[in-house]
Formats: structure tokens, C-alpha cells, sequence
């Protein structure tokens, strides 16, 4: 197994969840994997990566489990689609499951499905089980103004440990907020006040908001990283977090990191959490949960 598809393994299960891609427990082949596609009625995938993966392509080798008759059909349509796209993504040295994914839920959009929800992008929805869960105005691009206006104090940020892999630098910084104008203006606070952030390559941003009445809100914001900012609210999702905000910087280095980009902003914001108090450390006791 090449470093590159260690590295992609991680990637993927950071980005989609947990056992997204995983050993398949019927094969005795250990080049054998299962690939759960997002979505609640995606298909689970059949995998074969040879030892010189990335630089031969992955075998797309069936359905995993098919079920009643019209998640075969979904299944089918999944296996197609699935394959179709790593035949237009692979190139030889690169790894291509990331792409290959994403490529497959574009396809599905652009027919008009509905259930796959994990398709990120600014407030889409990524399988939140809160229904009436109300989405707020995108947050303003670094260069639109915001009608609420900058605080006239430095927002309470918690900053993560930089981190650095192949001269691209992240750094992710959170604090509470009660509504989504706050959040705006604390990124507009951000953008104004400080230089290099302002001059980063990327500001992706995610809240989630508990508003009156039982109502709540969230939104997201890629700046230019497609699909990031709804892996943060997603990770957001999956540790229950909420009235805080997260702002994920990169400082690109000249070298493409593939979706372990993805892992590494998910890292640089779990850590920004931790120093909040917002989650407890991997094996340090319970989770704190949201303010």
C-alpha cells in the first residue's frame, strides 16, 4: 500500500465520515475495499487498488449489497456513473477517489435526483436530520461589504496550531456567536484587521446558530476551496456543535496536497475546537458539546 493511498484513506473518511472506505469484511484480498458513496440511498461500491495503486487505476468491481428492488436500480445507476468517473478523472501517479466521488454526485444533480444531500458547497445541505433547520445569508466575500459592519472589538477568537505540509500552511480559529449577522461581521473584523489573513489564499468559513423559537441556522463558505466549506459544517454536524463559528486560512505553498487538503483543515479546526473547550481531546474524557 503506496503513501499516497494511506493518505487518501485517511482523506476520505475524514472528509465523508467513518468507514466511508474501509477493508471489505468478505474479501480475504486485502487490496479489496468497500466505498460507501454519500447519500442515504447511495450505493455501497466493490474496490480493487493494486499494490502499485496510484499509479495503475483502482478496478470499480460491483455493488456491495443490493436490497430491495429499487435501491438495485440506485445501485446499478451508481456503479455506472461511479465507473464513468474514474474513467475521465484517473491519471497515472494520482490518486483520484476524491474527484471520482464528487464527479458522481455533480452527475446526480445535474439529473435531478434528490437524497443526496452531502454535496457541499455554501449552506447546501450535508444530510443534517434537522429538518427545519433554516439556512443563513452566505457569508460575504472578502471583497463585498457587510450591511452589519465590523465590532468595534477583536472578536474572542481561539486559535489552532499552525499547521504545515508541503510549504501550504493552515490555521483555524473559532469563537461563539449568537446570530448570523455576528458571524458576518466577524469576518469581515478578521479580513479588515489583519493583513496576511486577508492576503491567504483561502477563508473558509462555517457556523452553526441555535436562534428563537426552536430555530436554527447555518451556512458555510468555500472562498475559492470548492467543497471545503461544507466539510467544516459537516464536521461541525458530526461533533454537535453550536453558536460557534470556524475559520479555516491556507496560505497555499505551490504544491498540490489532493484531498489530504481536506484532512488537514478538518485537523487545524478540531484542534481550534479543543483549545475552545468546546470538544474534549481524543481520549481525554467526554465531549464538552456545543455553547
Amino acid at each position: 500500500m503506496s503513501e499516497a493511498f494511506v493518505d487518501e484513506i485517511e482523506a476520505i473518511n475524514s472528509i465523508y465520515g467513518d468507514n466511508t472506505l474501509v477493508h471489505s469484511p468478505q474479501d480475504h484480498d486485502a487490496t479489496i475495499y468497500i466505498l460507501t458513496l454519500p447519500g442515504g440511498t447511495s450505493a455501497s461500491l466493490r474496490l480493487q487498488f493494486p499494490p502499485t495503486y496510484p499509479d495503475v487505476p483502482p478496478a470499480v468491481l460491483g455493488t456491495h449489497s443490493s436490497g430491495s428492488a429499487g435501491k438495485r436500480g440506485a445501485a446499478a445507476r451508481d456503479l455506472a456513473l461511479f465507473r464513468d468517473a474514474v474513467s475521465q478523472i484517473y491519471e497515472p501517479g494520482q490518486v483520484c477517489l476524491f474527484d471520482a466521488i464528487e464527479k458522481v454526485q455533480e452527475l446526480l444533480v445535474a439529473a435531478g435526483e434528490e437524497g443526496h444531500d452531502d454535496v457541499g458547497g455554501n449552506g447546501d445541505k450535508l444530510g443534517d436530520p434537522e429538518s427545519a433547520t433554516a439556512t443563513a445569508a452566505t457569508v460575504p466575500a472578502r471583497t463585498e461589504q457587510s450591511g452589519a459592519g465590523c465590532p468595534t472589538t477583536t472578536p474572542p477568537w481561539i486559535l489552532s496550531d499552525p499547521l504545515t505540509e508541503l510549504k501550504s500552511t493552515f490555521i483555524a480559529r473559532c469563537a461563539p456567536v449568537t446570530s448570523p449577522v455576528q458571524a458576518a461581521s466577524f469576518v469581515q473584523h478578521l479580513l479588515a484587521s489583519d493583513k496576511r489573513v486577508r492576503a491567504a489564499t483561502h477563508n473558509i468559513t462555517a457556523w452553526r446558530i441555535r436562534g428563537p423559537n426552536g430555530t436554527s441556522f447555518q451556512d458555510c463558505d468555500d472562498d475559492g476551496e470548492t467543497a471545503a466549506g461544507g466539510r467544516l459544517l459537516h464536521l461541525m454536524q458530526l461533533m454537535d456543535l453550536w453558536d460557534t463559528m470556524v475559520v479555516v486560512t491556507r496560505w497555499y505553498g505551490g504544491q498540490k496536497l489532493g484531498p489530504r487538503r481536506f484532512a488537514l483543515i478538518n485537523q487545524v479546526a478540531r484542534d481550534a475546537f479543543v483549545k475552545a473547550g468546546l470538544v474534549a481531546e481524543a481520549g481525554g474524557g467526554k465531549k464538552k458539546g456545543g455553547r
